[in-house]
């Protein structure tokens, strides 16, 4: 099968299709996302096989350093019985460093597997190994500044799986707003779901540029903060991020602006209600100190890890057109 050069929009069909940024989907995809993450809960539950990814090989191709991602997406192959050949750094490991052009590294690996999940330090290198690939999609496990597809659905499946809504919501955003990709998607998937309020709270040096701002209130209500103590009352959420030292160009940038807002003990009891959730898409680099791990309401390296390789599984199986096999 010769795939066709454009992006499309999921629109609920998720066969073949890349998954290069969370534009492509709407309400109803996301929806369908999270009704297949509970049939495969439920058939693991059950203990019934899952061997949905039986003869498949997915390749991991991570340019950039991974703990989460690329463990949770391996972990989601070897679950549904499929494997992996695993490319961790192909700048110094692969034929990347006899100069290999990117759009061959991924011709290459396509002619080996049925998905390739990238991971890459530049903006906009997914969609570019999407229009490179010809036969195989291609899903986006991070691209540089730009965006996270994929975290942002397991952010939002863990939300809905707490407040069991994704509607009228009262959040907020707090780290490295201007950087963070994972705000950047999580921001767009909570712009298909009504009346939610998002509160961004950042240094003023790493607050959303005016374009992006722009951008997303046109979608979402958003209002800027610059101090613990204003944050709302009684927020849905906390979605606490690092300050992203890789993003900067030098040392003294990155400390001037490091860990200007964290998460204690106290603050968490002042501030946070009592069935607010504590996010993160990790890893944390001193912004919640490890106090707070014991806090029912801290989910990060609980209920939101676990997400991660459940959604993973959901959307292998989906364009891979295999979930049938369960929902029979």
């Amino acid at each position: 099968m010769v795939r066709q050069k454009k992006i499309p929009s999921i629109k609920s069909d998720y066969l073949h299709k890349d998954i290069v940024s969370i534009s492509q989907f709407d309400k109803d995809s996301i929806e369908k996302l999270f009704q297949t993450v509970e049939i495969i809960k439920q058939s693991g539950m059950r203990g019934l096989p899952l061997n949905l990814l039986s003869g498949k090989i997915i390749v991991l191709l991570f340019y950039e350093p991974s703990s989460r991602t690329r463990s949770s997406f391996d972990a989601a192959t070897k679950q549904l019985n499929g494997q992996t050949i695993v490319v961790e750094n192909p700048q110094q490991f692969s034929s990347v460093s006899k100069g290999e052009t990117f759009e061959d590294t991924i011709r290459v690996f396509e002619a080996y597997s049925d998905i390739i999940v990238l991971r890459h330090p530049e903006k906009g290198a997914a969609k570019r190994a999407a229009l490179a690939a010809n036969r195989v999609p291609i899903i986006n496990a991070g691209d540089g500044p730009g965006e996270h597809p994929t975290q942002a659905l397991l952010d939002l499946y863990t939300i809905w799986s707490k407040k069991k809504k994704l509607t009228g919501l009262r959040g907020l955003m707090a780290g490295d707003i201007l950087n963070g990709r994972t705000v950047h998607s999580l921001l767009d998937g909570l712009s298909y779901f009504p009346g939610n309020e998002i509160y961004l709270l950042s240094p003023d040096e790493l607050k959303l540029s005016p374009k992006d701002l722009a951008k997303y209130k046109a979608k979402i209500k958003i209002k800027e903060i610059s101090k613990i103590e204003d944050i709302p009352a009684d927020c849905d959420f906390w979605y606490w991020t690092r300050v992203q030292k890789e993003r900067f160009k030098s040392e003294e940038l990155y400390k001037k602006v490091n860990n200007k807002f964290i998460v204690t003990k106290k603050i968490l009891n002042k501030y946070a209600g009592k069935d607010t959730i504590l996010m993160h898409p990790l890893p944390r680099v001193g912004e919640i100190l490890e106090e707070v791990d014991d806090d029912p309401r801290a989910i990060y390296l609980t209920d939101q890890t676990r997400n991660g390789m459940y959604v993973r599984m959901a959307l292998l199986a989906l364009v891979l057109g295999k979930i049938e096999q369960v929902v029979r």
